[in-house]
């Protein structure tokens, strides 16, 4: 374990990172620990990281030259995602993951599955517009009615629901079969239950509190 924490962390990608969105993260997790070219984000807005954690193939020769030795932790192997290797090297109550979804499809992708190999995790990843993370077991969302809520499955799923418009009982969820995008909130409350790990929640970015309120259980 390279970084543990009693408080969240926010971990940042070499993507896209509008000062916003780094903003929006810190408020509610200042400590920053960087996946690879994230550093390049940080040190551009004169932020230091307490790690950086990757391959470091994207990390700028400028930027390492000023980085403590203590502070760069190179994973070499190619099996893994630079996001994978973060996530499982640091331990928090809640990681919040800004710079991870910009133009690159792929990229993206493997980040959506990555959250669903470290389940245990839990971790948020912001968005332009939206919010994603993996579901637990159980969870209960206080959500304003008509909101939408998307669950995207990257397993074979099923579960139960109230608050929704559209309840998820009985359905059988697949990545190749049933999805369940632009459902709708009814309720004040959300209550979600899954029999095994691979549902991911999708919400709007402005209901990031609301998320990060269920997945820890506040």
């Amino acid at each position: 374990m390279i970084v543990e924490s009693s408080g969240a962390i926010t971990l940042v990608g070499g993507g896209a990172l509008p000062r916003r969105d780094l903003a929006l993260a810190m408020a509610r997790a200042p400590r920053l620990v960087a996946v690879d070219g994230g550093a390049n984000r940080l040190a551009d807005r004169g932020l230091m990281p307490e790690a950086v954690i990757g391959d470091m193939d994207s990390l700028r020769l400028d930027v390492r030259a000023v980085l403590p030795a203590t502070v760069l932790h190179e994973m070499a192997e190619q099996d893994s995602t630079d996001f994978d290797k973060a996530l499982r090297s640091v331990r928090a109550p809640l990681v919040l993951a800004v710079g991870f979804q910009g133009a690159r499809l792929d990229h993206g992708l493997a980040v959506l599955t990555a959250l669903v190999v470290r389940a245990q995790h839990r971790c948020i990843v912001i968005g332009a517009t939206d919010i994603v993370f993996h579901a637990p077991p159980s969870l209960c969302l206080k959500l304003p009615q008509g909101d939408r809520l998307s669950l995207f499955p990257l397993a074979r799923v099923t579960g139960r629901s109230t608050g929704l418009r559209w309840p998820i009982d009985g359905i059988d969820f697949a990545p190749d079969g049933m999805i369940g995008t632009s459902n709708q909130v009814v309720a004040r409350q959300v209550r979600l239950e899954f029999n095994a790990p691979g549902m991911l929640v999708i919400l709007p970015r402005r209901r990031l509190d609301a998320a990060i309120a269920a997945v820890t259980g506040q």
